[in-house]
C-alpha cells in the first residue's frame, strides 16, 4: 500500500470531499488522504470552504502514513512558503510595564509589605 507513497513526498492530488475539519484528497484511484483544516494554509482558517472546493487540483505533502488503518495525513501548507510579513511571536518576552505611578493600582510589592505588617500586627495581638 505505502510502496507508492511515503512520508515527505510532495504530490499532486484532487479534492474529493470537504468537511468542517478538513478536506479529503485523492492521491490516485485507490488512495485518499486527509488535509486537516490546520494544514490548509498558513494562518487561521475559519471556514475551509473559503480556501478549497471539491474538484480542486492541489499540491500536498505526505505528513504521515498509517499503514494499519490505511490513513494518510496530508498538508497543503507544507508545500507553500510562509508569509514574510507576519511578525513572529517572541517567546520569553516580559510584558511591557507602565511607568505611571498614578495608575490607580498598588504594586504587588507594596501590597505584600502592607499584608505582612497587618499579619504581624494581628499575630502580636493574640
Amino acid at each position: 500500500m505505502s510502496d507508492k507513497f511515503e512520508t515527505g513526498q510532495i504530490l499532486e492530488g484532487k479534492v474529493t470531499g470537504i468537511q468542517p475539519y478538513g478536506a479529503f484528497v485523492a492521491l490516485d484511484e485507490e488512495i485518499q488522504g486527509l488535509v486537516h483544516i490546520s494544514e490548509v494554509t498558513h494562518g487561521y482558517v475559519k471556514d475551509i470552504n473559503d480556501h478549497l472546493t471539491t474538484g480542486d487540483e492541489v499540491k500536498v505533502k505526505v505528513l504521515n502514513v498509517d499503514e494499519e488503518n490505511n490513513k494518510f495525513s496530508l498538508s497543503i501548507r507544507a508545500t507553500e512558503e510562509p508569509p514574510k510579513n507576519r511578525p513572529k511571536p517572541q517567546k520569553n518576552q516580559a510584558p511591557k510595564q507602565q511607568d505611571n505611578d498614578n495608575a490607580g493600582f498598588n504594586t504587588l510589592k507594596d501590597k505584600l509589605e502592607e499584608w505582612i505588617e497587618q499579619s504581624e500586627g494581628s499575630y502580636n495581638k493574640k
